[in-house]
């Protein structure tokens, strides 16, 4: 657990902006594949084609930053970065891939590696990562397996941490809570003096999937060993702060940023959400905030999204490909340059421990959650073909027990005739 002091309200991050939340999607935009070479963005020859769904500033800054490293690197060799719309980018890689074409490199939502690679446009890295001499620095929770088969891996993850209004918390007596008691006792004597406990996104969906499972997984549910009284006590949990008045029912239609806007409002002492929003705390607040992990326990996890990379199944230079991944998103400079334009957390463990991570106050507590909870995402329990079916429904239960449109039982009920269906 972090010290507490100094608790920092301004951040070095002055640049960083939101990596889209639920497994931190970035932004959308209009445009697709293009650039010099082939129709498809590919280029073949002494050129890397790097496919991106990143519209941010400092996204694209990021990009550029390894385009030049590596070209720096490697005389004649160019890396093209193509533009490729979110909604747009599987598709295209997966279409490219059915005419044997496509990128060098992918950069995609990582929860959604089962997506390109059971559709065939990711190429197996099984013996570039056995070879690779860095690879113990990754924890198994960022490296996307899929039927035994290694496609991916995430240079930084984006991940949930528990916003605290400190200003608050001073005036009622209370520190930052480390365990669920005290997180509940906090809220508890937030709500009396006419503030509201916690946001959290209960969207019935995806988000809220992303946003129910720490807590879930606190009264000990894992989707490795499903168990059906735990999921329930988890519904249950949540309900109860809405019924006490710590949440608002409201929660079951806010997306990752409304709440976070209610919370830098001054309307909420906690916030779960994650490191994404430095840049808007520190731009926003008007009050004094500090950043703690989950209170989850022992059993608790938390996701680590962010975007996942690999080599297009149909690289017409897999070789540099992969050299590119090696000199950019996974090198300890490459990670800690995400640290500094993005605010991403390094998946290393290596730069994990960089000054840029454990001098920032707001940006360790993430960093020790990667850590010490930090799970795959999504879990790698369920059958790859099954997980958007598995998300939508959690998504659906935290959201109807959370508005109290579905009592915690049944509400564990559902997920669980599903789950049971996966494995008969």
């Amino acid at each position: 657990m972090t010290g507490m002091n100094p608790m920092k309200r301004r951040s070095f991050l002055a640049g960083t902006a939101g990596l889209a939340a639920a497994g931190a999607l970035a932004a959308c935009g209009s445009s697709g594949p293009g650039g010099e070479g082939d129709e498809d963005g590919s280029q073949g020859g002494n050129t890397v084609t790097v496919w991106h769904y990143f519209s941010e500033d400092n996204q694209l800054a990021l990009m550029d930053q390894y385009k030049e490293k590596f070209e720096s690197e490697n005389d004649g060799v160019t890396v093209e970065n193509v533009y490729v719309p979110y909604d747009q980018i599987n598709s295209k890689v997966v279409n490219a891939a059915g005419s044997q074409t496509g990128p060098d490199v992918v950069v995609f939502n990582g929860a959604e590696a089962a997506v390109l690679a059971l559709g065939g446009g990711l190429k197996p890295i099984d013996d570039e990562w056995a070879g690779y001499e860095d690879a113990e620095q990754f924890p198994d929770s960022v490296q996307h397996t899929i039927d035994d088969t290694l496609y991916a891996v995430q240079g930084y993850v984006n991940l949930l941490g528990l916003w605290c209004n400190v200003d608050k918390l001073t005036e009622l007596g209370l520190e930052p809570p480390t365990t669920m008691d005290e997180l509940e006792a906090a809220m508890e004597a937030a709500q009396e003096i006419g503030l509201a406990g916690i946001t959290v996104s209960g969207l019935p969906q995806s988000q809220g999937e992303w946003q129910a499972y720490p807590w879930l997984s606190s009264q000990g549910f894992t989707y490795e060993s499903p168990d059906e009284q735990a999921l329930t006590e988890g519904f249950a949990m949540v309900n109860g702060w809405v019924e006490k008045g710590y949440l608002s029912k409201e929660a079951t239609t806010w997306d990752q940023t409304v709440p976070f806007q209610q919370f830098l409002a001054g309307q909420s002492l906690f916030a779960a959400n994650g490191n994404w929003q430095i840049a808007l705390a520190d731009s926003d607040a008007t009050f004094e905030y500090t950043v703690v992990p989950l209170p989850v326990g022992e059993s608790g996890q938390v996701y680590l999204g962010g975007e996942g990379q690999g080599i297009g199944a149909f690289s017409q230079n897999p070789e540099l490909a992969w050299q590119y991944l090696t000199s950019t998103y996974y090198s300890a400079e490459g990670q800690l340059a995400a640290v500094e334009s993005v605010g991403s957390i390094p998946a290393r463990e290596d730069a994990n421990q960089d000054t840029a991570v454990t001098d920032n106050d707001l940006l360790t507590p993430f960093s020790e959650t990667v850590a010490e909870h930090g799970a795959n995402y999504p879990s790698a329990a369920i059958p790859p073909e099954a997980v958007a079916d598995v998300q939508t429904t959690v998504g659906q239960a935290w959201s109807a027990a959370l508005g109290g449109q579905q009592a915690p039982e049944a509400a564990a009920q559902t997920v669980m005739q599903l789950l049971e269906s996966l494995s008969a």
